[in-house]
């Protein structure tokens, strides 16, 4: 599809992405910052802190729990099939939670005997700021020896938090996802060496495109530049469709701020995390901001292949399907301090989308009931700027649309045969009885 008739067709459904928030009024308060927005159809769970009546999870659900600083561990019942599977778990800290650099979350995925899946372990910690962050577990079915066959697993989902830090609990959304196995002739090996360095990031015009609140409604982007706008405390998501052999180069930049005061600086006050499709954290950065220019620049990415899951790099492992990637970019609470929260300082993205989507694997199935792979409608979305749920919107007010089109076709086709036949039938009346 291109993007004239991409663009067209969005802007018919209401669902072009709108420029960021203006400033508020003059002497105005701010209202509160927008909240994470839960996955649609989440099912409400409450995990364990043992394996004794761990409750049931399954591959393709989203659940919502609750998680002090503590463990909560969750079963799962796997297929002997090769595919892989992954659970993520994402904590929301409540606005002005006491975090330290030390506090986070830790997903594992072990066996009955409680040995933990070789390589399965992920985690992310805090920074400066109480933000939502998130970590998977993964379970090889074709590459761990210890957890190949069918059978019950556990998840276990840790939080962590320095004494003196918030212990209170945090909502917490679980997803499970599975990627299907693949056919013969499976590489077993990461590659040597690939395209790396600092990205080239785009110098063209910003086009506005306002992040989500998480995961859920996180906006989607392409490759170029695009303006958002930040207040303290705040955290802004977006996505990224990469495909097999693409790279992703990412910066963040924040332009100056209203003052408030002569000097001021926190730190951390600009902080960038990528995510992959199955939400496992790849890289994350933060830096220093006053008030003044500030920006970030991540490190480019491998190119998606499947074999990059063999990687020793920890950063290398997660880029290892294609889908959508996430960025999630926060502005420091402290930077309140010293500027004034109601004059949103403007945020500028840079991206840059390098390779030619190269063939996917031959999966035994099909990757996308998983969340996984790249299609002509996650381009278009990329292209428009659609959140998932308006592309869900979007997707069924076009099958609407084109139902009643259909409808209307068959409908005016049946009225003009209906026409014609009486129209017919009244000149064969007006005719009178025909002669032999």
């Amino acid at each position: 599809m291109v993007r004239g008739r991409t663009t067209a067709w969005a802007a018919a459904l209401g669902l072009v992405a709108g420029a960021p928030g203006v400033a508020y009024a003059e002497g105005a308060a701010p209202g509160p910052l927008p909240t994470y927005r839960a996955a649609d159809g989440a099912k409400a769970i409450e995990g364990k802190p043992s394996t004794a009546d761990a409750p049931k999870i399954e591959a393709g659900n989203v659940y919502q729990d609750t998680l002090g600083p503590e463990e909560r561990v969750y079963r799962l019942v796997l297929d002997k099939d090769g595919s892989d599977v992954y659970v993520s778990a994402v904590v929301r800290p409540a606005a002005g939670a006491k975090v330290s650099g030390g506090d986070g979350i830790a997903v594992e995925i072990m066996t009955t005997a409680g040995r933990p899946c070789p390589h399965s372990a992920g985690r992310a910690n805090f920074g400066y700021d109480p933000y939502p962050i998130g970590a998977a577990g993964i379970r090889r079915g074709a590459e761990d020896e210890d957890c190949a066959p069918a059978g019950v697993y556990y998840a276990k989902v840790t939080r962590t938090s320095a004494k003196g830090y918030d212990q209170s609990p945090w909502p917490l959304e679980i997803k499970v996802q599975r990627e299907p196995g693949l056919g013969a002739g499976v590489p077993t090996t990461a590659p040597s060496t690939w395209p790396s360095g600092a990205p080239v990031l785009p110098g063209t015009e910003a086009v506005p495109r306002s992040g989500g609140t998480g995961f859920n409604d996180a906006r989607a982007l392409g490759a170029g530049v695009w303006r958002d706008e930040m207040r303290p405390g705040q955290t802004r998501f977006y996505r990224v469709p990469l495909d097999w052999g693409q790279q992703l180069g990412l910066g963040a930049e924040l332009a100056a701020a209203k003052m408030t005061k002569t000097y001021g600086s926190a730190s951390g006050g600009l902080s960038v995390s990528l995510y992959s499709p199955y939400r496992g954290l790849i890289s994350d950065k933060d830096t220093s901001y006053d008030g003044k220019q500030a920006g970030i620049t991540l490190e480019k990415t491998p190119p998606v292949a499947y074999e990059n899951r063999f990687a020793g790099d920890r950063s290398v492992q997660p880029v290892s399907v294609a889908g959508w990637y996430y960025v999630a970019v926060t502005m420091g609470a402290k930077v309140a301090e010293f500027t004034e929260d109601a004059a949103p300082v403007p945020l500028t993205l840079r991206l840059d989308v390098t390779g030619t989507p190269a063939k996917a694997p031959a999966y035994q199935g099909s990757p996308a009931a998983g969340g996984f792979g790249v299609g002509d409608e996650d381009r278009a979305a990329a292209k428009v700027g659609l959140t998932a749920p308006e592309a869900a919107e979007a997707a069924e007010r076009h099958s609407t649309m084109r139902i009643v089109a259909g409808a209307g076709f068959g409908t005016g086709t049946v009225l003009l045969l209906v026409l014609g036949g009486w129209t017919l039938l009244g000149r064969r009346r007006g005719r009178g009885p025909t002669a032999v």
